[in-house]
């Protein structure tokens, strides 16, 4: 694509206190950028009182007010965009150096086969000395190229007239991120993992143990695949964390 502009959204759920951090961060990476992007941030709060929306300094931030659930505070953000191609990024999530770069490569036309991708993700870390949270990442990335499911922690990114044309996110909720690369895969449709990898937050695997997440999360996944329904699994999943 010879003109790239992006739209990164960013679904938020009391993330006040580090939500300026994170649109420099995007700036940041932006201005680092090769490519030169035309970069618009989108932050979709599913808080009813909109809380990480008032601690927004940068007027240039568009502010979506959402429904709670990441399926639907994403598509809302969407629904907002006029980028050519959507990020969508978690409040804990730091994207890599030359990230802007590496999305507009991924999504360049094949040589090879003439075909080019219209979604994609990066690869995963946890930013973490963890010995164990290091080898999650690892088994992650491998089951990611095996199975071509990259979850929403890795900034999915997609072609806005091809998220548009699949319908975005499911509004399901729990399992958004794994339902959409589902469908992508099911059509067959190409699909870029990026080899370098962002770098998410431990914090949930340190406030609820990361033994007990890291389980959690795997029975979740399984017992999705095997058929068992988002909402039902929703309700699992605030019963464990509970």
């Amino acid at each position: 694509m010879n003109s790239f502009s992006v739209s990164v959204v960013i679904p938020v759920w009391y993330e006040a206190k580090g939500i300026n951090e994170r649109i420099v961060h995007v700036y940041q990476r932006a201005a680092e950028a090769m490519c030169s992007p035309s970069v618009q941030v989108i932050v979709a709060d599913g808080d009813p009182e909109a809380s990480t929306l008032a601690a927004i300094e940068n007027e240039e931030v568009i502010q979506v007010k959402s429904p709670q659930g990441r399926a639907m505070q994403m598509n809302a953000g969407a629904a907002m965009a006029t980028g050519d191609v959507l990020l969508f990024l978690h409040a804990d999530t730091v994207l890599p150096v030359g990230a802007f770069d590496l999305i507009q490569d991924a999504l360049r036309k094949d040589r090879a086969s003439g075909v080019s991708a219209k979604a994609g993700a990066f690869s995963l870390s946890i930013a973490s000395d963890s010995r164990f949270l290091y080898l999650v990442s690892k088994l992650s990335n491998w089951r990611n190229r095996i199975t071509r499911t990259p979850y929403g922690d890795q900034a999915q990114f997609f072609v806005r007239s091809y998220f548009e044309e699949i319908s975005g996110y499911a509004p399901i909720p729990l399992m958004e991120d794994v339902e959409i690369m589902r469908r992508i895969r099911d059509r067959n449709d190409p699909l870029a993992i990026i080899d370098t990898p962002i770098s998410t937050s431990a914090r949930r695997w340190e406030a609820e143990g990361m033994y007990r997440c890291t389980l959690r999360n795997v029975l979740l996944r399984l017992l999705y695949g095997a058929g068992v329904s988002a909402q039902t699994l929703s309700n699992w999943y605030r019963a464990m964390k509970g």
